[in-house]
């Protein structure tokens, strides 16, 4: 019983990892448009004027990666063959991407920031699922089994309250990279990503109230009936 509940608990939290990096890589590659596309508008940005060659590619292919990256996290939460191995396929595209970018930014600006939290994110959920493979874990937690209903909810939904919180947070921790005159271009994402976030957050709590009802009733359909007194 403990194996099995361990192997759960890991295969949530590679999950989780798995929907924030996703989520992180969108960010990531739709706030790059600063750099790749409107590089003009941004006077922070005008080093890498010359370089629109390479931040106009690694913008789109990040967003990609990004939408591969959320097809995956919902394969993982429903179990099926090669879902850990397509997995890994992302989590390495993606740090190769983010690499690129923050050595990029740093090599040319002197700055990679928040560049650097989608290659932190990519880097730790890459390292979770190669730490899942090796003997002693990979027996515990297999990924192409069909879990049961609470267990899908439960990962789903603490998948889509952590990627509810990174969205709602962007503008503290993205923000002040991004201020410019007056303002802040996250200021023009604001709204969507309040609205993303909060309707994950509130999916998110859902679902886990569904596992927990589920689990709940699971449990009382599996307890013993009383012995009956013989007469």
């Amino acid at each position: 019983m403990q194996k099995n509940t361990l192997g759960k608990i890991l295969k949530i939290v590679a999950i989780v990892f798995m929907g924030l990096t996703a989520a992180m890589n969108l960010l990531g590659g739709v706030g790059t448009v600063c750099a790749a596309f409107l590089t003009e508008n941004f006077e922070s940005m005008a080093p890498l004027l010359p370089y629109q060659w390479l931040y106009q590619p690694l913008m789109i292919l990040t967003i990609l990666t990004a939408i591969a990256g959320g097809w995956v996290t919902i394969r993982l939460i429903g179990g099926g063959e090669r879902a850990r191995r397509n997995a890994l396929i992302v989590l390495i595209i993606g740090s190769v991407l983010a690499t690129i970018h923050v050595v990029a930014s740093l090599a040319i600006r002197g700055a990679a920031v928040p560049a650097n939290m989608k290659l932190y994110a990519n880097i730790i959920t890459l390292a979770i699922f190669l730490a899942l493979g090796l003997p002693g874990l990979k027996e515990r937690v297999d990924f192409s089994q069909r879990d049961r209903g609470s267990t899908r909810r439960t990962a789903g939904g603490l998948a889509a309250i952590v990627v509810g919180m990174a969205l709602l947070s962007t503008p503290m921790w993205a923000g002040p990279s991004h201020a410019h005159a007056a303002g802040n271009w996250v200021d023009l994402l604001r709204p969507h990503l309040l609205i993303g976030g909060a309707a994950l957050g509130l999916a998110g709590i859902v679902a886990l109230a569904s596992a927990a009802l589920a689990g709940r009733e699971t449990v009382s359909t599996a307890a013993p009936e009383p012995a009956r007194s013989a007469r």
